[in-house]
């Protein structure tokens, strides 16, 4: 036998034997016992199980040293696997290990913590308690409270807060941080505030986890004063808490404080960091610095994902799509490939713009890159085909989308209520209570507003009770939506009732109402509710300045209007919209001030469309201005050179007027064109079904007994008139 195969097999054997004596060392302690309840026995036998006794303890602690070792070395490994994400494998080793300690628990539930499962993390950690010798520790205890944290699961988090405290391991700054973390996740901030001014010793983390709590719930202002304290606390801060602190200054709007961030930044070297320098970039633009942001991003060392997605959602908050979608160009241009977030942002941005082309194109992209899974991109790309008409690519997506959160039933729902397809929102809405999360306020209201746009009053008393069964009838999205449907559907006493009964007040909900008594024809109803809202603490906004213009111009109150218009700029800093100047001019038309309407529209600061001149040229009809009429027919024709209405408006000023030859020259034109004009269309709701109908048209399932009826109607109706013409002829009493 060669040397190497002797070593090898004394190994074995080696083994082999010290296994054996562990086993002899329990019979020899069995023996042990009976030595000192027995009768003495001769001195031989005493010394021979002496030396078997101390020979079976020495091997017993050289088993405990091979387990002992080789548990550090699983450990090791058990970690490597964890570190490079490879949690399947490290559970597979976790489970076959036979022996475990505080280290092999902590290393994998940390694992599925980073990973944001949670709920295996928590079970984990569950079995690790109930397991008798190991022992809880800190570290342990706050990766538990974060996974309750992710999770949401405050009550297990109280229940792990109790444990902490009666155990004192909430005295540790790891565990006391975890649970103002926890807390502030779930948006309980009394409670996180109150866990951390009982800690006794704070870090960098603990002040870190308050403010960003903080920020995350929308309290900004608190936010900041918790960082003031932080620096007169001296307590050394990293780049990390100095970019939620820049947050806070862009949710607070806090300009100032914000530069002085900044200026402490680049004293301590921490506008190096991208994470710094894209919140800074972010605290000028939402501070209305866009010029100072874009200087910033600029002026980066480095652009990373986050620099250019930072940068196209604010040109996208700002109304400038277009620079957006060039600013996405660049990226690609420079080599940054663009993440999630980055493709859902630039799609909505093609949304907006209804540029259908280029969101088809992103669309393929992101097909392309395997990203169409992410919620946030089928989200955004689901509302870019609704935007541009293209419900049924919309449907597409929303069905084969493999999960869907709130977004995507909203998305949809308000898809079909925007384009005037109640029955079908209302059927989602329907599935979506059935299927889907509860419905939120943005769901509800996007229903209420097809509702009554299609004025279908029945569908809008279902979901109003719907919405009063859970509760959001005082949300102030809902509220105006219920007060905009009764008023579009003609029950503007019911939208008065509902308003008076609100309980808080909110400019949309007032808003809703000034609107619905203008469109109602309560003019000075919806004047006194405007004049109402500064008592109230509430200040108009420029939609709320249309309605009370509307309401001005169904009244002929002109002087009053134009006291509104000027008072908008000059007082509330609100600049005149296209829709403003609509009102203005409308309002001028129906005083018969026609030439004071054509000079407003030529002085409008913005583009002027077809629909600004089609008011002044039904004005010029209704007032028989024939020559403005054709000079503004000439300026629609110039936009619109087949617009139908335009035609016939200014062939019935014409015939108005006696000028039969000009309007048989405009009619004669519109035929050479082969311009038509498009029929109008009426429906009815019958038994919980809309049905359309256009003039002449037969298509309708039940077309021909519809018409049999009409036809039967129309014959009674002759006979009616009939008998009535016979009642007035005179007679011969004699006869």
């Amino acid at each position: 036998m060669s040397q190497s195969n002797f070593e090898v097999g004394l190994g074995v054997s080696t083994v082999y034997c010290r296994l054996w004596f562990c086993m002899a060392a329990l019979s020899s302690r069995a023996l042990w016992r009976r030595f000192f309840t027995a009768p003495a026995v001769a001195s031989t036998e005493w010394l021979d199980l002496q030396l078997l006794d101390r020979r079976n303890d020495s091997l017993s602690q050289d088993i405990h040293f091979i387990f002992q070792t080789d548990l550090p070395e699983r450990n090791k490994q058990l970690k490597e696997l964890v570190k490079s994400g490879d949690l399947p494998n490290a559970r597979r080793m976790f489970d076959k290990m036979t022996q475990k300690d505080e280290i092999s628990w902590t290393t994998l539930i940390s694992g599925y913590v980073s990973a944001n499962d949670s709920s295996e993390a928590l079970l984990l950690f569950k079995n690790m308690r109930v397991e008798p010798v190991l022992r809880i520790d800190p570290f342990i205890l706050s990766l538990a409270l974060k996974a309750c944290g992710l999770d949401s699961d405050v009550n297990y988090g109280e229940e792990l807060h109790g444990y902490a405290v009666k155990t004192s391991l909430v005295n540790s700054v790891f565990v006391g941080s975890a649970l103002l973390d926890m807390y502030t996740k779930n948006g309980k901030i009394f409670e996180g505030r109150s866990v951390f001014h009982e800690m006794p010793i704070r870090n960098v983390v603990s002040w870190t986890a308050i403010i960003t709590g903080l920020v995350r719930a929308g309290y900004n202002k608190e936010a900041l004063v918790y960082f003031s304290e932080m620096l007169r606390s001296r307590v050394a801060y990293d780049s990390y808490t100095f970019a939620i602190a820049l947050k806070a200054c862009a949710g607070s709007g806090g300009l100032n404080y914000g530069r002085e961030i900044h200026a402490q930044a680049i004293k301590k070297g921490f506008h190096l960091s991208s994470f710094v320098a894209n919140t800074l970039a972010t605290m000028y633009n939402k501070c209305g610095k866009l010029d100072y942001g874009l200087n910033l991003f600029e002026r980066m060392s480095i652009r990373d994902v986050v620099s250019w997605t930072t940068i196209i959602t604010t040109l996208l908050q700002t109304g400038q799509e277009e620079r957006a979608i060039h600013a996405f160009i660049r990226m690609r241009e420079s080599d940054v490939s663009p993440n999630e977030y980055t493709f859902a942002a630039v799609i909505s941005g093609c949304a907006s713009l209804a540029i259908i082309e280029w969101g088809e194109q992103l669309h393929a992209f992101v097909l392309h890159l395997g990203l169409i899974d992410s919620l946030s991109v089928a989200n955004s790309i689901m509302t870019m085909y609704s935007k541009c008409g293209q419900l049924t690519s919309s449907s597409m997506i929303f069905c084969e989308m493999t999960r869907r959160d709130i977004i995507s039933w909203s998305t949809i729902i308000a898809g079909y209520s925007q384009g005037g397809h109640a029955h079908e929102a209302f059927e989602l809405l329907s599935c979506m209570r059935w299927e889907g999360p509860k419905p939120t306020e943005i769901a509800l209201a996007s229903v209420l507003s097809a509702c009554g746009s299609m004025a279908i009053l029945e569908h809008g008393k279902q979901l109003h009770a719907y919405v009063l069964s859970i509760g959001l009838e005082h949300t102030p999205m809902v509220l105006s939506a219920l007060i905009n449907m009764y008023s579009k559907c003609g029950s503007i006493q019911e939208a008065s009732r509902i308003f008076d009964a609100a309980k808080n007040d909110d400019i949309v909900s007032w808003t809703a109402m000034i609107n619905g008594y203008a469109e109602h024809g309560y003019s000075h109803e919806a004047i006194d509710l405007f004049e109402k809202m500064p008592r109230v603490g509430l200040r108009p906004d420029s939609v709320t300045f249309i309605g009370v213009l509307r309401a001005c111009s169904h009244a002929g109150l002109v002087d009053l209007g134009f006291h509104y218009f000027n008072t908008m700029s000059k007082n509330f800093k609100i600049s005149p919209s296209k829709e403003h100047y609509g009102c203005m001019i409308d309002l001028l038309c129906r005083a018969g001030r026609l030439s004071d309407a054509e000079r407003m529209i030529e002085g409008m600061p913005f583009q002027r469309d077809d629909v600004v001149w089609s008011s002044l040229l039904r004005a010029c009809r209704v007032h028989g201005d024939v020559e403005c009429g054709r000079r503004t027919a000439e300026r629609i024709l110039q936009l619109e050179p087949n617009c139908a209405g335009t035609h016939i408006t200014l062939a019935n000023i014409y015939a108005s007027e006696g000028k039969w030859r000009e309007a048989a020259d405009v009619r004669k034109l519109m035929k050479s064109k082969g311009v038509l004009k498009e029929p109008g269309w009426s429906w009815i709701k019958v038994k919980d079904l809309v049905s359309a109908f256009v003039s002449g048209d037969r298509s309708h399932p039940q077309g021909e007994d519809i018409y049999n009826m009409l036809d039967l109607l129309a014959s009674r109706t002759e006979l009616a008139d009939y008998v009535q013409e016979m009642a007035f002829l005179p007679y011969d009493i004699a006869d």
